[in-house]
């Protein structure tokens, strides 16, 4: 109500100057009221008139009063202001109906039915009614934050003069058709006691409402002369109704004297206000007509500058009309379209439109026709001598005074050679990103202070990061901390402008390993930025330690070679010369026993020789074609005494394995040994797979085993159940004489003896452990044929059918993981990998197009693979799923570790088993 309240002098916050000329007119009063009391019972001579004038006068007063006040609220909408009118409307009817009532006045008795107490009635009603309003309004005073009347104004004035009315005619009717009802005021000219208690309300209502008003802060003009006209009213009562004796004594002519000048305050302060009101819009007119008169002058100054800058401009401005006629057409226009004003105002826009762009207008017209302003809209229009133009349009409509849109106005640029280095600068930015996006060396930019803003999405290959938790922190957090310092060296020699600096620096990846990075680095002065490229090392070293390990085991073998030969020609002697000595001291027993015992020693020397020659692959060979389901089928015969009763041996052969191009004597030694190391690992007894199959070893898989060529091969694996082998132990378990045993339990050669006969063989040996489940060892012997692949097993290894589904792949091995997601992306599937059973499951959460679930079986951690499978198709019981594994899918199943029927891959396979066992799963 803050504006409204502004309007009025009444509701504007009162100063020291209106208090202090309200407490005068108190003041005055108060000492008037002080030297009539003693004066109020002196009987005067009764004038009627007097009465009449009084009454009339007050009663005008109120009305004027009600009306002004009534167009305030009009104006403010405020419920207390309605309050107020309605109070003085009501003391306007009062003193009406009073005057009519009075004895002597318009009749003797009074009119209206009028009976003795009837106006002493009136007067009680009358002076009660007014303070209670009073009371009303100041409790509801104007506040910014007073709730204002919805609605018509019209209609709560109406309201309020209607509902005035009727109160004010049901207190006439009770006062005057049920008189005889009413208790006794006035006895003999005296008052009665209920008189005196009537009274004494009455007058506590005033001083209510006038300790009220007085509470409630801040107090407007208003309000001021309110509680003067409050204190009036209790001077009035006092005089008219409690001092006095009877009617016209001093006190009865004294307060209604009061009484009036009270109703005049306030009047008086309104009438100031419609005053004040007409001065300020005396002004205000004036200030207005001062304002247009500047506005001409300024209108047409600017109009004529306006002119000036539509000239001046280095934009084409053009007007036209809505059908498209042409009504103002710059110098800008005249050097970007090559017409004159001259030539085309008049003429339709068409004339620089291109046919095919024609459709354009329609709806650029259709659109402005509704008020749109439209901005920055690129298009093409035609040159004079007829060459295409590429512009940027902002276009606006042209309104009259009264807001009618009756033409358009445009403001053309050329933005032909922007466009064609915009459009450079997309391509190349466009080039940049797809190098950012598919790289797969990790790209990084920091700022100063070493904090990520761009990461490429390969760091989730490389690291196992999604880019979104790199960004914004700093470097810091993910370098290995013993390379931090060279870093920060590298990164200030970068800024000192040594640029292109190449250097290498350990991050650590999500799962807490340290991964080798070979960074190029360069520093960009004009946007304070570094720029990093990554190439990760960690094949690369893998392959490194791969060579430096054939290199050790050639050289091991060459040494083991030479030492083993020189050994061998050594035992020669022994052996050939014991037996001629046997012969000379067979007389003589104890001379006898020694020899025997250096023969069974040169014995033990021999064998131990041809292991050394086995693994140095020197061993002399006859290779024949071998039937290995015989073969492992006799090695079981043999093993079954050997092995004890507590370990069950299972043989698990291919019903069409094919023959081996191998040494039979060496490969039954081979297996035995095998099956040997697998007792040791089960001492408390369980199960021996003795397992054959065809198997191909594709191109991919020879890239990963330099020693391996592609082609054909029979698989032979002794998978066992026992305790494994740690991962550091299984690097060196093919080394000769490298042994866990315990001293006296074995010399270290059996599995250096079958990896030289193996390699001798032209074949290939994995071994595969976990710890606490058990290991598989893996003979990879040459297809006895020579072939390479037959046409059939081509035609099979051709058909690879891919898809588009969604495949989570869950391995721990990052560089299997790496070739893994590489193979299975290339069949068109699209990849998330995990490294584990949590962040799959995370996935499994988080990503709902998931369609297929690809886990290794035996994980580190918390949860296996069977376990993840389990615990995942809980959440999303509809997921597919498919294994892999190191193990074979026969040894798995004989072991327990799934149950028979589920899908599993074994580790080696190649592309189109993959494809085929994923599709499988897919549609399972």
């Amino acid at each position: 109500m803050g504006d409204e309240r502004n309007i009025f002098l009444s509701t504007m916050p009162a100063t020291r100057r209106d208090r202090m000329a309200a407490l005068a007119v108190v003041g005055v009063s108060a000492v008037l009221f002080a030297s009539a009391v003693p004066f109020a019972g002196v009987p005067l001579t009764p004038i009627p008139a007097f009465v009449a004038s009084y009454q009339s006068a007050l009663a005008i007063n109120d009305l004027i009063t009600a009306v002004l006040l009534f167009s305030q609220f009009a104006i403010s909408r405020s419920r207390a202001m309605l309050l107020l009118a309605s109070g003085y409307l009501f003391t306007a009817l009062a003193a009406i109906v009073h005057a009519l009532t009075f004895p002597g006045l318009f009749a003797p008795g009074g009119l209206l039915g009028a009976g003795t107490q009837t106006t002493v009635w009136l007067y009680m009603i009358w002076h009660g009614g007014f303070p209670l309003l009073v009371l009303g309004y100041a409790l509801l005073k104007a506040r910014d934050n007073e709730p204002k009347v919805q609605g018509s104004t019209g209609a709560a004035v109406v309201a309020s003069i209607v509902a005035v009315s009727v109160a004010m005619a049901a207190f006439t009717w009770i006062v005057t058709a049920q008189h005889d009802q009413l208790p006794i005021l006035l006895s003999g000219g005296h008052y009665t006691p209920i008189m005196l208690a009537v009274v004494s309300t009455v007058w506590c209502l005033s001083l209510a409402a006038l300790v009220v008003l007085w509470l409630r802060r801040p107090h407007f003009v208003l309000d001021v002369w309110l509680m003067v006209v409050m204190c009036a009213w209790l001077f009035d009562i006092a005089l008219s109704a409690i001092l006095n004796v009877a009617r016209f004594d001093v006190g009865f002519y004294l307060g209604r004297i009061y009484g009036l000048s009270a109703a005049s305050f306030v009047l008086a302060v309104l009438l100031v206000d419609n005053v004040g009101l007409q001065a300020k819009l005396a002004r205000l007119l004036r200030s207005v007509r001062l304002q247009a008169a500047s506005e001409r002058d300024l209108r047409t100054e600017r109009e004529g500058l306006f002119s000036a800058v539509v000239e001046s401009s280095n934009d084409a401005i053009i007007t036209q009309l809505l059908d498209g006629t042409i009504t103002g057409w710059n110098g800008a226009a005249e050097r970007l379209f090559g017409y004159t004003a001259a030539e085309v105002i008049g003429k339709s826009i068409n004339i620089i439109v291109p046919p095919d762009r024609r459709t354009e207008i329609s709806k650029v017209v259709e659109r402005i026709d509704r008020g749109e302003p439209i901005e920055l809209y690129e298009t093409a229009r035609v040159h004079k001598d007829g060459r295409s133009i590429d512009v940027s349009l902002s276009i606006s409509p042209i309104r009259t005074a009264s807001g009618k849109i009756v033409g358009i106005s445009k403001a053309a640029r050329d933005i032909t050679e922007s466009k064609r280095t915009q459009k450079a600068l997309t391509q190349e930015m466009e080039e940049r990103r797809r190098i950012f996006d598919t790289s797969n060396d990790l790209i990084l930019v920091t700022d100063t202070a070493g904090n990520f803003i761009q990461v490429s999405p390969s760091v989730t290959s490389i690291l196992g990061y999604q880019p979104a938790d790199m960004i914004g922190h700093s470097a810091v957090e993910f370098i290995h901390p013993d390379d931090l310092e060279n870093t920060r060296k590298e990164m200030r020699a970068a800024r000192r402008g040594q640029s292109k600096r190449n250097f290498e620096t350990r991050y650590i990846d999500k799962e807490g390993k340290a991964v080798a990075l070979n960074w190029t680095g360069t520093w960009s002065e004009p946007v304070r930025r570094h720029f990093f490229i990554g190439r990760d090392l960690t094949e690369k070293q893998a392959a490194e330690a791969q060579l430096r390990h054939v290199q050790k085991m050639d050289a091991v073998g060459q040494l083991t070679g030479g030492v083993a030969h020189d050994f061998n020609n050594i035992l020669t002697v022994i052996t050939g010369t014991i037996g001629i000595l046997e012969e000379a001291v067979a007389d003589q027993p104890q001379l006898a026993a020694i020899a025997k015992l250096i023969d069974e020693a040169a014995e033990r020397g021999a064998n131990l020789t041809k292991h050394l020659l086995a693994f140095a692959r020197k061993q002399p060979l006859q290779p024949v074609e071998v039937d290995v389901n015989a073969l492992v089928l006799e090695a079981a015969k043999l093993l079954h005494p050997t092995l004890g009763e507590n370990i069950e041996i299972t043989p698990l052969l291919a019903e069409d394995a094919w023959t081996a191009l191998a040494d039979p004597n060496l490969l039954t030694t081979a297996v035995l040994n095998l099956a040997i190391n697998a007792r040791d690992a089960m001492p408390n007894g369980g199960k021996l797979a003795l397992e054959t199959s065809n198997v191909f070893l594709d191109e991919n898989y020879a890239n990963m085993h330099s020693e391996v060529t592609a082609g054909n091969y029979v698989m032979i694996a002794v998978s066992d159940t026992g305790s494994g082998i740690p991962p550091a132990v299984l690097e060196r378990v093919f080394e000769p004489f490298f042994t866990t045993k315990e001293v006296g339990r074995g010399t270290g050669l059996g599995l250096s003896m079958v990896f030289g006969f193996v390699k001798q063989s032209g074949g290939h040996v994995k071994i595969y452990s976990e710890e606490g489940h058990g290991t598989s060892v893996k003979i990879y012997l040459p297809r006895a044929t020579g072939l390479q692949q037959t046409a059939a097993e081509a035609l099979v290894s051709a058909h690879v059918e891919g898809g588009n589904e969604t495949v989570l792949v869950v391995e721990d091995d990052a560089l299997v993981r790496r070739y893994v997601m590489t193979q299975i992306e290339s069949l068109g599937y699209t990849t998330l990998e995990a490294a584990n059973a949590s962040d799959a499951l995370r996935f499994i959460d988080e990503v709902p197009a998931i369609d297929l679930l690809f886990t290794d079986v035996i994980m580190p951690g918390i949860m296996n693979g069977r376990q993840l499978v389990d615990e995942a198709l809980k959440r999303r019981p509809g997921l597919k799923t498919l294994y892999t594994s190191g193990y074979t899918e026969n040894a798995i199943v004989h072991h327990g570790r799934l149950d028979s029927g589920v899908l599993l891959l074994a580790k080696p396979y190649r592309k189109s088993e993959l494809a085929r066992m994923i599709r499988l799963a897919l549609g399972s």
